[in-house]
């Protein structure tokens, strides 16, 4: 890929151009989430045909994971310095041919294998996403074209858990199900590389930089900045909250409650869907009203929402009964996609022009780890602990289960400790608040 060629004149948008950029980018992030929900949710027959303990069903998040982690920081590097429209279709296409393939293998570790290649593409995919969106729409509607964008997440929920099930289960294998939701991805990559132009880089920042930091200067730079340390620790814990909480859900459901994957798989798609788009939009228009231009006012929304939504986070899992489980999660699950939006905006102002694809993957490093490794991990052996030699059951998971959910409150804190410092770190990152 050929570095980007200076622009003499750099023309604004138009308003439909930045929609436009922000709509396929949202695109992105919803296949991108869809292609790790299907496994979520065909968590049931996949370890009922591989034989898996419900540790091992935990470590099957675990490559894709590494890979992302792994892969992030040279793949943000890149960005940071190549042409990021064309970095990212390539992005896409790998991920989506790879979740396209997970249904063409026949054994724990060739699903092991596959899920490597999902890994690899999408680490460059969301901090492109956000450092192109962020030369799109000016420092003070960032969060709001953030939150538009993380609507992604709740449909990109939806098609990995109602359409996933269903898929599933009117076909009778699990296999066709990564098929259907692995190819779309392909015509996205091919729409991104004909329509999405690059843009000039920090177009609406008046902070002037010289050349492209080290990974060493993004760093040293994050480390002085206490707001951003703050929001990435707290975004990345509302991560192993709840997503870490979400991983085994559709197998609690379907242990202790006797569905099937396309049940399970619906109940939580309607409130994925619902729920989470509700949540999203709420918030895209909260945080566009004048009041919030205040940073410290959006660091302290995510502090209230996020403490609040850890009650019902526990009390879904603390109840047998079903009716009460599903309020719970109607409560619960909007507030794991409520942070998105504003908490990529944070990073996109608390960084340099510059430094933004990097820091977005510093985020999103902790934050994979966190909901992909370390949530599944122990949830998956304190499920078999609890469970002892006969296996895990549906109470082994539920215990587990409720050791994790208060991690909600470690994460509010970080969120109301990250406003002290936010106006003095934002005001240098970007020139302005």
């Amino acid at each position: 890929m050929a570095a980007i060629a200076p622009q003499a004149q750099d023309v604004d948008p138009s308003i439909a151009q930045r929609w436009y950029v922000l709509i396929v980018m949202m695109l992105v992030y919803t296949v991108s989430i869809a292609d790790r929900y299907v496994l979520s949710t065909l968590l049931g027959p996949i370890s009922k045909e591989f034989g898996l303990s419900d540790s091992q069903t935990g470590y099957l998040g675990i490559p894709l994971a590494l890979f992302y982690v792994g892969m992030g920081i040279p793949l943000s590097w890149l960005c940071d310095r190549r042409n990021r429209r064309n970095l990212l279709a390539v992005c896409v296409a790998i991920w989506s041919a790879m979740t396209a393939l997970t249904g063409a293998t026949r054994s724990y570790v060739e699903l092991l294998l596959v899920r490597i290649g999902v890994g690899i593409g999408e680490a460059g995919g969301t901090p492109a996403c956000n450092s192109i969106i962020a030369d799109y729409f000016p420092c003070n509607r960032r969060s709001m074209a953030m939150t538009i964008f993380a609507l992604g997440a709740p449909i990109g929920a939806w098609l990995g858990s109602d359409i996933a099930g269903y898929v599933s289960n009117a076909t009778g294998s699990w296999r066709a199900a990564f098929l259907v939701l692995g190819l779309p991805g392909l015509a996205l990559a091919l729409l991104i590389w004909a329509t999405i132009k690059e843009p000039l880089r920090g177009r609406y920042d008046t902070v002037a930089e010289g050349d492209h930091p080290t990974i060493g200067e993004t760093l040293t730079f994050l480390c002085s900045q206490k707001a951003a340390i703050h929001g990435i620790i707290g975004s990345g814990l509302s991560a192993f909250w709840g997503w870490g909480l979400m991983w085994f859900t559709p197998l609690y459901l379907q242990r202790m409650y006797g569905m099937n994957e396309a049940q399970a798989g619906s109940l939580l798609g309607e409130i994925y869907l619902v729920g989470g788009i509700g949540a999203s939009l709420v918030t895209a228009w909260l945080v566009a009203r004048p009041s919030f231009t205040d940073p410290r006012r959006i660091a302290w929304l995510l502090a209230v929402v996020t403490a609040v939504g850890t009650l019902p986070s526990f009390l879904a899992y603390w109840t047998h009964d079903l009716g009460t489980a599903k309020l719970m999660w109607w409560l619960f699950i909007p507030a794991i996609y409520f942070y998105i939006g504003p908490a990529f905006a944070l990073c996109q102002n608390l960084s340099t022009p510059k430094m933004r694809a990097m820091t977005v993957a510093i985020s999103l490093l902790l934050a994979n780890v966190l909901n992909l490794i370390v949530a599944p991990w122990i949830v998956g052996h304190l499920s078999d602990y609890f469970a002892g030699a006969h296996g895990g059951d549906a109470e082994s998971l539920r215990m587990a289960q409720m050791i994790l959910a208060p991690s909600g409150l470690w994460a509010a804190w970080h969120y109301w400790r990250a406003s002290k410092y936010i106006v003095a770190d934002q005001k240098r990152a970007v020139g302005h608040v």
